[in-house]
């Protein structure tokens, strides 16, 4: 699918004709170049590799600055191939914001907020005991029974436990457009999308 690289800036709310309070999430989105065009003769696919957000030429690898060269365009932090594209673009061409219109579904992905070691209940919404009373002093937030019986004598692969959580890639589905802004480069969607404040994230048509 096509899309841009953009940049998480926020979340705010904005009121629709009826006068109901919607929440939605700000995004930076592009202006994306073109740093490399992927056709079918040369890598047996069509897709346009898209660069975002300018980066250090010394915090650059010699060959990236060379690949950069190439398209005519500064060194870029982000980059992610995009497919889908309606339009013929070159190397070196600037997709904007205009990509996207008013109304529209898209899809965002983006790596979510690290949480660090947690508890069942945080992970995976177990309920716990529930109740406090007959002696259960300790066990209102714990796992209960993993494993089975003298077979298999083992815990199944898969099992729901504590552990890290977060830090994944998280993708959002069928968020609408609910404003588009050329001059500031910014996209407003409804609801919210994964990832911190400044998260690079991807926006699908």
């Amino acid at each position: 699918m096509s899309g841009l690289i953009g940049r998480k800036v926020g979340m705010t709310s904005l009121f629709d004709a009826n006068g109901k309070n919607i929440p939605c999430t700000v995004i930076e989105c592009g202006p994306c170049v073109v740093t490399q065009v992927r056709t079918e003769e040369v890598d047996g696919y069509t897709a346009l590799q898209l660069g975002f957000d300018d980066k250090a030429e010394k915090r650059t690898t010699s060959a990236l600055k060379g690949h950069f060269k190439k398209a005519g365009t500064t060194a870029k932090k982000k980059v992610v191939e995009f497919i889908g594209f309606d339009e013929e673009y070159k190397l070196g061409d600037t997709i904007t914001v205009d990509l996207f219109e008013e109304g529209e579904f898209v899809d965002v992905s983006a790596i979510s907020k690290g949480k660090g070691f947690q508890g069942v209940v945080k992970r995976h919404g177990f309920a716990g005991v529930g109740q406090a009373t007959h002696g259960q002093h300790n066990r209102l937030r714990a796992p209960g029974s993993i494993g089975a019986a003298s077979y298999p004598a083992r815990v199944f692969k898969g099992m729901r436990m504590a552990g890290r959580m977060g830090g994944e890639n998280v993708k959002v589905q069928n968020l609408r457009v609910l404003k588009v802004s050329s001059d500031k480069n910014l996209l407003v969607v409804k609801g919210c999308v994964p990832g911190h404040k400044n998260a690079y994230i991807t926006i699908e048509k």
